[in-house]
């Protein structure tokens, strides 16, 4: 069932508009969690049309959107974009509550489009290495074990040093 935010059916529409091509320009923006969830389920479809570009698909989404240049940015920057992509175009991030009327705040974004998340994404798979708590290697444990045995013969190397000096002198 959907979610009618307490506006009639044109109201909803025009708003559902509007908040689409916002996000369509400016790749995010805030609004309440229920106007996202719902902006969620309108936008999707439209973007799984821009993957073959074409003069209906096109009519398609403008009906919807009702803005030429938010269909044309459609069309050429995010289809492009997210032609490999199965779905799940948008991210909604929860900010806590806005001040005045305690709404649920969030931020909606398209999930390609965000250059900090991308690059900490392939950092995170560039550094990951798996680390066992297994026995050390023979290699690793031989420097060690050596410098060990370094430290517990210093003191008898420097008795047999100085009783081989001692009996130099006394010759």
């Amino acid at each position: 069932m959907i979610n009618h935010l307490g506006r009639t059916s044109s109201h909803r529409k025009a708003l559902l508009a509007n908040l689409a091509v916002s996000l369509i320009k400016h790749k995010r923006i805030n609004t309440t969690l229920a106007k996202a969830k719902v902006l969620r389920t309108f936008i999707e479809p439209i973007i799984t049309r821009t993957k073959e570009d074409s003069t209906h698909n096109r009519r398609v989404a403008f009906s919807y959107l009702k803005d030429k240049e938010a269909v044309s940015i459609l069309f050429r920057e995010i289809g492009p974009k997210v032609a490999n992509r199965p779905g799940g175009y948008t991210r909604i991030l929860k900010l806590g509550n806005r001040v005045g009327d305690n709404a649920e705040i969030c931020m909606i974004e398209l999930v390609d489009f965000n250059e900090n998340m991308l690059k900490t994404s392939t950092e995170k798979k560039a550094k990951t290495t798996r680390r066992g708590r297994g026995k050390k290697s023979q290699v690793a444990a031989a420097p060690a074990q050596q410098a060990q045995a370094e430290t517990t013969n210093t003191p008898s190397e420097d008795v047999t040093s100085n009783e081989q000096s001692s009996e130099n002198k006394q010759e």
